[in-house]
């Protein structure tokens, strides 16, 4: 079997058994790529590569090309899940990355906005102009309902439920869950609906709930860059992203005293553990309140 055979017989395995999205695909397969490339200037391919091979291939992304312990912790992750897929599938397998350990990563908070932040870069974005509501209605989402970013460009009309403030979202690895809407999320989606959709899409028909100029599914990175256009405007000093709205969301119901359970079931986390990091984030802003308004702080 050669190795161009085996990935391709991983890569299927990672879609169609362990369901996992085309960006986590992608991220597996380009940091196995890398893996090969490198054995291949051994003259080595990566179904003879020994744990001497995976060392190197570690080093030589680290001196050479100067990854971070996490990018490092990934491409070896992806390697050893793929050598754990062939020893399952076809037996004997030796798996070279069986005593390498993992490197150390520093867990990092990611940023989250104030309420007042929010509410700051939410009125700083009309609802008269057709497109500035569609992103208005993209970011609320974002933040009410704590949605990853892929999670609402591919909603679709028929995923809303108006009457009970429902939307049926498709997270990772196909999972689908239930998620609740505010009454402004509500609002501004069924104000979008009736007034911004229909003018962007013309006489074109579209299954998905928000549209490109071109009628289309809009895409993440044009999210992204529709983003960071409001927020420079608003001056916010932080390095913003539409993560960083589901960050807020999440960050702002534990503050206010949710349970962790919750947070977990709405934000679609299959491990506690993944949801854990916002109670640090929770903790961590009210030190910087404390520190702030004390007057011994």
């Amino acid at each position: 079997m050669k190795d161009i055979v085996a990935i391709k017989r991983f890569k299927r395995f990672l879609q169609i058994e362990k369901g996992l999205s085309p960006n986590s695909i992608y991220s597996y397969t380009y940091d196995l790529k890398k893996f090969t490339d490198f054995l291949a200037n051994k003259n080595k391919n990566i179904l003879s590569a020994t744990q001497d091979d995976v060392q190197q291939f570690l080093k030589y992304e680290k001196t050479k090309k100067h990854n971070s312990s996490r990018t490092l912790a990934r491409s070896l992750a992806a390697i050893r899940q793929f050598y754990n897929f062939l020893s399952d599938t076809y037996g004997d397998v030796n798996n070279p990355t069986h005593k390498i350990e993992t490197p150390h990563v520093e867990k990092t908070l990611p940023d989250f906005l104030s309420a007042e932040e929010v509410n700051k870069l939410f009125n700083s974005i009309s609802e008269n102009d057709v497109y500035q509501l569609r992103d208005k209605a993209i970011f609320e989402l974002l933040y009410s309902c704590g949605l990853r970013i892929t999670e609402a460009v591919e909603l679709k009309i028929g995923n809303i439920d108006f009457e009970n403030r429902l939307l049926k979202v498709t997270g990772k690895g196909s999972k689908e869950r239930i998620v609740p809407m505010g009454n402004e999320a509500k609002r501004l989606l069924y104000k979008y609906i009736q007034e911004s959709r229909p003018m962007i899409l013309g006489d074109r028909n579209s299954e998905y709930l928000f549209v490109s100029k071109k009628g289309g599914m809009i895409n993440r990175k044009s999210v992204w860059r529709l983003l960071k256009g409001y927020v420079d405007q608003t001056q916010i000093n932080k390095n913003i992203t539409p993560h960083t709205l589901r960050h807020s969301f999440a960050t702002h119901l534990l503050e206010r005293g949710a349970d962790l359970r919750s947070v977990q079931a709405l934000l679609g986390h299959v491990d506690i553990s993944t949801t854990q990091v916002y109670t640090h984030m929770a903790r961590k802003q009210l030190q910087e309140i404390h520190k702030k308004f004390h007057p011994k702080g």
